[in-house]
């Protein structure tokens, strides 16, 4: 079961039922990364007890020189992140000798976010976004070759739940990256103003410029990826919807339609941005033009602070001007309401047995598309060209639309990446559907 699967109320009481929290200190979380810097450099996956001991040491001498008693210390860290569940224990030799001890996944993300914080760049997503592609195209030969439940759940449904869900979280984790690191530059443009009022100004725009220019170029790769990747994973989930073996049908379009989701949610991103970065790049350049540039001095700026600050002396208040009604010099006679329309009665064709017994044409329209189903037609094209023989041109431009609504009721159209317009006359053309052959039960 995948996070989105889980229900909300149930994930919140299993947590208040268990009590979680995290607290970590200055120290603690200086520990935890010299473990994980230590575990990449050295290829370590555990580390013994004076190891620990060892890596505490180093961090106090760091960080506190003057520390003492610095075993107890570390022994009381050792069990503090334990129940924090940011190491565990992975000997299995209980007490019986010293441990050795691995960091969590909780313990790696938090080191991840602190030390190796990823932003999204064009070449990373262009070699994920390509990647992802890969494997898209992978389980799409593996589904149309698929012919027993095993094989299903072995070359579709697994990849797609790992491999493929892995590298949407590995574009994720870079926007959430980008994310930051947008942040921190608003700030910086923030303290480049502060420090230096109209020096900063070419800085700001430079970095305002080479931002925008990455982000353009961001929501260009998702805006392309992001469509070629739904063109596959369209034609999967028509591949999916089409089999008829004895595996769980809902369990295969519900992986589909969550990396369908994923990728909806990528896309969705890029553009969120965009406009969000667009708003305060304009918002900047407005400030420095109509604020920096008129004031380089901050004369006028310094001046209406102290003006406002002052603890004596005239009050300041916005003050609007009120405009007063024009007079009307005549009587308005209000109009008087017009005659409700009405419509003349007449005397019904039938009797109301008669009309009830007419038959419905859009069932007997049903009927027939039925059958010519059952014949073997497969394509939109001829089943319009069929149905609309001998008819008029008008009356057979509005029963082609009939015929298409009729035909999604009954079956689901496959999903094509692109679908052809086909002449069904000389003054008559329709997008080509094709629909699964009827099967005899």
């Amino acid at each position: 079961m995948t996070a989105s699967d889980r229900d909300p109320k149930q994930v919140l009481a299993l947590l208040a039922e268990q009590k979680l929290s995290l607290e970590l200190s200055t120290l603690d979380l200086c520990f935890i990364t010299l473990l994980a810097l230590k575990s990449e450099q050295l290829n370590l996956s555990a580390f013994g007890e004076e190891q620990l001991g060892d890596a505490f040491e180093q961090v106090c001498l760091a960080l506190e020189p003057s520390t003492e008693n610095v075993k107890a210390r570390a022994t009381h860290a050792l069990r503090r992140l334990r129940e924090q569940r940011l190491l565990a224990r992975v000997d299995g030799a209980g007490v019986r000798r010293a441990g050795e001890y691995a960091l969590t996944r909780l313990a790696t993300g938090i080191v991840d976010f602190y030390v190796h914080s990823e932003p999204l760049t064009r070449e990373s997503l262009t070699l994920l976004s390509r990647t992802l592609m890969l494997s898209l195209t992978e389980v799409l030969a593996a589904a149309r070759e698929a012919r027993d439940p095993e094989a299903w759940q072995a070359r579709v449904i697994a990849p797609l739940r790992i491999t493929v869900s892995d590298l949407v979280r590995g574009i994720e984790a870079r926007q959430r990256g980008l994310d930051l690191e947008q942040e921190d530059f608003q700030r910086r443009i923030s303290q480049l103003l502060s420090a230096d009022w109209f020096g900063s100004l070419e800085q700001c725009q430079a970095l305002l410029e080479s931002t925008a220019s990455t982000l353009r170029e961001l929501n260009e790769v998702l805006l392309r990826g992001s469509h070629e990747l739904q063109a596959l994973l369209q034609d999967l989930l028509g591949v999916v919807t089409a089999d008829d073996t004895d595996a769980d049908d809902d369990e295969r379009e519900r992986a589909v339609m969550h990396v369908i989701e994923q990728v909806d949610r990528i896309g969705a991103w890029g553009q969120s941005r965009q406009q969000a970065w667009t708003e305060y790049y304009e918002y900047v350049h407005r400030y420095l033009q109509d604020v920096v540039r008129f004031d380089p001095a901050r004369a006028l700026t310094e001046r209406l602070k102290k003006l406002l600050l002052a603890p004596e002396g005239r009050a300041y208040s916005l003050t609007l001007a009120h405009a007063p009604a024009l007079g009307v010099l005549r009587e308005v006679k209000p109009p008087e309401n017009p005659p409700p329309v009405r419509r003349p009665k007449r005397e019904p064709d039938a009797e109301p047995e008669a009309r009830a017994a007419a038959p419905d044409p859009d069932q007997l329209m049903m009927e027939r598309i039925e059958a010519f189903l059952a014949a073997g037609v497969t394509e939109l094209s001829e089943l319009t060209q069929r149905m609309t023989e001998g008819l008029p041109d008008a009356e057979r431009f509005v029963a082609a639309g009939r015929i298409a609504k009729l035909l999604a009721r009954i079956t689901r159209p496959l999903a094509r990446g692109e679908r052809p317009w086909v002449v069904v006359d000389q003054n008559l053309a329709i997008e080509q559907w094709q629909v699964p052959e009827k099967r005899s039960v």
